[in-house]
């Protein structure tokens, strides 16, 4: 058989639906005859989004032979720990990292979703676009955050009138909400996961306060808090009502296996997994020889992945991908038009 590693904090939601979309595409390649007619395995291990831990891990895979290249990590405190063990040593495809230091840390790493730096000013360019012109931002003070935050903060050509740090286990929001009520901003940034979401979304609901909130891909699970969550708007790398035939297709798929519908933590799993697998075909178990085809896949050899095409620039960044603005309705990240 052929192994790949897998890291990520598989007990977070995000986690788990990221770990359900590289299950789904491990038994998607074995069921139509695997890897270069061998079985492919996946090796789970859970980092915790934590760097100490991916470090710990990084390292095992490195040193283990039989693993041929990384799905993950997921976090950016996680992936930029884990970076300077894979550099030159085993190639790694990060599925949710979007933290703008990682773009060219390592001619090893690539990561099948868009950077911050893109993201924020999309989130941004978006809000404008609805009129609004007083924004506040809350940011998990981790990569992520003041990641996507900064680059908001930067292409916003309104004012914004707060810029604060929270912590990604927030328990109260309550001063923060009051504040907004008080000084009433017309959208407002939260930069983190959607476990700090809840809680904010829920003060807010309880606070009666009326603005409009909006998150990064971090948000995509707020969705199962049908009633806090209804309205939010979520910068997502996919979502599952995408009509095109693929999107559908592995929509149904997932939605057979798991009981639930895939958000982009699973799409973006599935995507690097099959990259991988589809390099380990064409270049063999190889470490060095895998990362060569990553680096020279172009336009033609470009992998049909279910959030795109996916291929990379030399920064390791993927070309063409960017994010898509969707409101929650019901439960449901459903595709929003802004004129």
């Amino acid at each position: 058989m052929y192994v790949l590693g897998a890291a990520g904090p598989w007990t977070e939601s995000y986690g788990l639906a990221c770990r359900q979309g590289i299950e789904l595409a491990r038994d998607e390649i074995n069921a139509g005859g695997g890897v270069r007619g061998r079985p492919l395995e996946i090796r789970f291990q859970d980092d915790s989004a934590s760097g100490e831990v991916a470090t710990r891990i990084a390292q095992q895979f490195v040193d283990d032979p039989s693993v041929l290249a990384i799905v993950g990590h997921m976090s950016s405190a996680a992936m930029l720990a884990a970076a300077q063990l894979y550099d030159g040593r085993v190639a790694a495809v990060a599925t949710t990292v979007t933290t703008p230091a990682l773009s060219g840390l390592s001619p090893w790493i690539f990561r099948v979703i868009s950077s911050d730096s893109s993201n924020g000013v999309q989130l941004a360019n978006a809000a404008m676009r609805m009129g609004k012109q007083r924004a506040a931002v809350l940011y998990e003070n981790d990569g992520y955050g003041r990641g996507l935050s900064a680059s908001f903060r930067s292409a916003f050509k309104g004012r914004v009138i707060s810029n604060d740090p929270i912590s990604g286990d927030i328990r109260n929001a309550e001063p923060y909400i009051a504040f907004f009520k008080r000084e009433r901003p017309d959208v407002v940034l939260v930069a983190g996961n959607d476990g700090s979401a809840r809680v904010i979304l829920r003060e807010a609901q309880r606070q009666q306060l009326v603005t409009q909130f909006m998150g990064g891909d971090g948000w995509t699970p707020v969705v199962l808090d049908t009633a806090a969550a209804e309205g939010a708007l979520v910068g997502a790398p996919f979502t599952a009502d995408d009509q095109r035939p693929e999107a559908r297709k592995f929509v149904e798929a997932f939605k057979a296996r798991f009981k639930v519908e895939p958000d982009g933590n699973a799409a973006l799993g599935y995507d690097a997994t099959i990259t991988l697998a589809r390099a380990v075909v064409a270049a063999g178990p190889d470490r060095k020889q895998i990362r060569r085809w990553l680096h020279d896949l172009d336009a033609r050899s470009a992998v049909p992945g279910i959030t795109g095409l996916i291929r990379f620039l030399d920064s390791g960044d993927p070309v063409g991908k960017g994010m898509v603005l969707t409101r929650v309705r019901r439960g449901r990240l459903i595709p929003e038009k802004v004129q």
